[in-house]
């Protein structure tokens, strides 16, 4: 990824752009290496995978749409696709509408103060819409399609974008000037997520501020510890002697929607959050330092013990977890779901197995790193939805190794089997799941190139890997699959399981497309030759599929200097001749990053979160400069004076009704 001049000088923006300097010293071989060898070698796996591998979990109906795709070599999306680029605003295709629904600041409650950039409070914050808004989920109300809740997860803050007055220019030098507590305080409350009620009116969504269940979640809200680490040594702290009640959680940035309709938070970056230093020869310095603790990005051990190694150096393993809301009820306690282990997550999204056992998909969103699932020990019941609640505390997660003849396999992340053992260092389940990554590179996983979303799709039985990039690799890891030094524009690998059965612990794989201008060759780019000069991405990060199964592309990277282009949601077709053809929907202002998507069950909008709009070194006419409150590049969404940019949800429709891209 080309590195901007913000990157240089805001720490926030490095560390959401830098994803760890990847800290897996492993020996186990890279996805890179493994791509490159299997397709020098295409004698073992021959065109695309056969379809009769799914056949067990797909429906008739369901079939004979991807047979009659791949009869015709049609595109399934039927939209007029709009021009790539970059400037202030947003774009979606022809015939569709892009409305605002929630920006930060906007009011979630009846109570909820006005927002005013310049009179900022931690206590309005909580009572407003978070910052930087990434994961986006709905949760039906009475099954309805066009009333529910909508779910926000509040990933990050970007304080040069936020407070006037920080950020100064002295001696031709711009510099970051040090946050107050209570711009520390901000920060903390703008971190979480946000449940809001909303419904369709007259075609159009608009938020219900006194909706009983709408609740923010922030870094002061208590959660709950649960599954096999809760009350382990390794989680207590002074503040929390029983190891089992943490304060807050930080860096959610993708998540999922349970089948019984609870709200998962995944934490990611939690390391950029921690300062200071062990007590020498601390047990937990190796741990710590295969997840990059401490990164110091943020300035909150300044004020708070917890943040700061020195004083509470314990409370690291209580983030990198997966968090479950109640949705439902909004006095309930978010938990913290041990047992689907410790890393930095990028979400976890999930799907029924024909035997009743939910699978979860987990990427652990650094360079080098690996690709999970966890399958539950319980069986989902979808009349009893209480009996649901506790499933996430017992099973059985997995990493992937990927073979060279496009074979792979889940290995079970299990103490006492293999090498997970006291002799290694896990006395028990505990120690594995705070070490997911330790034990990962013992079993001998595959370094995947930033897995982030992994998600599956119950139509045609396949689970897509959006793998965003690896700038780290070097010139003598270049192979058949990956010809670029410094890999800057990812893949995507999809996945059939053995059997059609999302439990399965082997499976299949194919690279689905390598991404990139497919019209320079060095970049090596796999797009169809129906794909436009707009139609082709980078960085694949967030993917959503609809209910007729058809794959949705968000991307987080593509700029001015690095594509041309901004990010944005691109249709991408996998079946039949179409396959690996892409085309462009929507694409967001400068500096942001395209996050979500997420479409209602009737498919009739597509949901979308605009973060960080506004960051980054180029502005929109890439004069190269670093963006900050007082000299925006854009001042998106309102386009106000008094405005600064403000991350915001967006609600997409067809004028008119309908489903879109039909």
């Amino acid at each position: 990824m080309t590195e901007h001049l913000s990157q240089k000088i805001f720490p926030t923006t490095q560390l959401e752009d830098a994803d760890g300097e990847g800290h897996n010293s492993s020996i186990n071989p890279t996805m890179g290496e493994i791509i490159g060898k299997r397709f020098s070698r295409r004698n073992f796996l021959q065109g695309s995978l056969a379809v009769s591998a799914i056949a067990a979990t797909v429906s008739p109906v369901a079939l004979m749409t991807a047979e009659k795709a791949r009869a015709t070599g049609v595109s399934a999306f039927s939209f007029s696709e709009i021009e790539a680029g970059v400037d202030a605003n947003h774009h979606v295709a022809e015939g569709y509408s892009a409305d605002v629904l929630l920006r930060w600041g906007d009011a979630i409650f009846p109570d909820s103060p006005a927002f005013d950039p310049t009179r900022q409070t931690a206590a309005a914050q909580a009572r407003q819409f978070g910052y930087n808004n990434d994961y986006v989920g709905y949760i039906p109300l009475e099954g309805s399609a066009e009333h529910g809740l909508l779910v926000v997860n509040h990933e990050y803050t970007n304080p040069h974008l936020m407070f006037p007055g920080l950020v100064t220019i002295a001696d031709g030098k711009i510099k970051q000037g040090p946050l107050s507590k209570e711009q520390v305080d901000i920060e903390m409350a703008a971190h979480g997520g946000t449940i809001v009620e909303i419904r369709k009116v007259d075609g159009k969504w608009r938020v219900v501020p006194e909706g009983r269940y709408n609740r923010r979640i922030t870094s002061a809200t208590e959660m709950q510890l649960t599954g096999p680490v809760a009350g382990n040594d390794r989680v207590k702290t002074s503040a929390d002697p029983t190891g089992t009640r943490v304060i807050g959680t930080l860096n959610n940035c993708a998540g999922g929607v349970t089948p019984w309709g609870t709200y998962i938070m995944a934490e990611e970056n939690f390391h950029g959050y921690f300062s200071g230093e062990l007590p020498a020869g601390h047990k937990e310095a190796a741990n710590y330092k295969r997840y990059g603790v401490p990164e110091g990005g943020y300035e909150w051990a300044n004020f708070y013990d917890r943040y700061d190694l020195a004083k509470e150096p314990n409370e690291p393993n209580r983030f990198g977890w997966i968090v479950e809301v109640d949705a439902m009820d909004p006095a309930s306690t978010p938990k913290k779901r041990t047992a689907l282990g410790r890393t930095k997550h990028e979400g976890a999204e999930s799907i029924v197995a024909e035997n009743g056992k939910v699978v979860f998909y987990l990427g652990d969103d650094e360079r080098f790193d690996y690709v999970y699932k966890f399958v539950t020990d319980g069986t989902y019941n979808a009349d009893d939805r209480a009996a649901n609640l506790n499933l996430l505390d017992a099973g059985t997660l997995y990493v992937a190794k990927f073979e060279e003849d496009g074979s792979m396999q889940w290995l079970p992340l299990v103490h006492g089997q293999g090498p997970l053992t006291a002799e290694n260092g896990f006395a028990s389940q505990a120690d594995v799941l705070i070490e997911t990554r330790r034990a990962g590179d013992l079993l001998g996983a595959t370094k995947m190139d930033r897995p982030e979303d992994v998600q599956p799709n119950g139509v045609n039985g396949k689970v897509y890997v959006m793998l965003t990039n690896n700038t780290r690799r070097k010139a003598e890891q270049v192979d058949a699959a990956n010809p670029r030094a410094e890999n800057a524009f990812g893949h995507i690998i999809e996945i059939t399981e053995d059997g059609g059965d999302f439990t399965a612990t082997s499976g299949k794989w194919e690279v689905l497309l390598k991404c990139g201008d497919p019209s320079v060759a060095a970049v090596g780019a796999t797009f169809s030759t129906e794909t436009t000069k707009n139609g082709w991405f980078g960085m694949p990060d967030n993917c959503a599929v609809d209910s007729a199964g058809r794959l949705w592309v968000a991307t987080d990277g593509n700029n001015n200097k690095a594509t041309g282009r901004t990010d944005g949601l691109w249709a991408v077709d996998t079946e039949g001749d179409a396959r690996a053809t892409s085309k462009l929907f929507f694409r967001v202002p400068v500096g942001a990053e395209m996050c979500g998507p997420l479409f209602t069950p009737d498919d009739e909008t597509a949901f979308v979160a605009v973060q960080h709009p506004g960051d980054g070194g180029d502005d929109w006419e890439g004069h190269g400069r670093p963006s900050y409150y007082e000299d925006l590049s854009t001042r998106w969404p309102d386009f106000k004076d008094n405005m600064p940019v403000r991350p915001a949800v967006l609600a997409i429709t067809k004028i008119g009704g309908g489903k879109i891209a039909v």
